[in-house]
């Protein structure tokens, strides 16, 4: 599992907003990677993603990275963030606005 572990690392550590999903952010596959992908277009946030169920190594690999047991999971600047709910109620309380601004990442909208 290395491989799938060294892939991670790189995606997470390379991009700003990196996002482990259930399909595409033009296509979600489940209503949980949907409403992550919805929060990120919303505030205008540039971020790259993965399709776990283009691989269940990727899949497994994903949790046990972060050691979180549900998919969608988002990173920024190589921090784990959290999932869908988490994603979810950082947003509506401007948590998540505010982390990504102070991790410099640009927001076009913060309510």
């Amino acid at each position: 599992m290395t491989d799938i572990n060294a892939f991670i690392d790189e995606k997470v550590k390379n991009n700003d907003v990196f996002l482990f999903m259930k399909g595409t952010p033009d296509f979600p596959q489940c209503g949980f990677s949907g409403q992550v992908v919805q929060i990120l277009s919303y505030l205008g946030v540039d971020y790259d993603s993965a399709n776990v169920l283009d691989s269940m190594e990727l899949r497994d690999g994903v949790k046990a990275y972060s050691n979180w047991p549900t998919i969608p999971q988002l990173y920024v600047k190589g921090e784990f963030i959290g999932g869908a709910d988490i994603t979810r109620e950082m947003f509506q309380s401007g948590e998540l606005q505010q982390h990504l601004q102070q991790a410099g990442i640009a927001v076009k909208q913060t309510a």
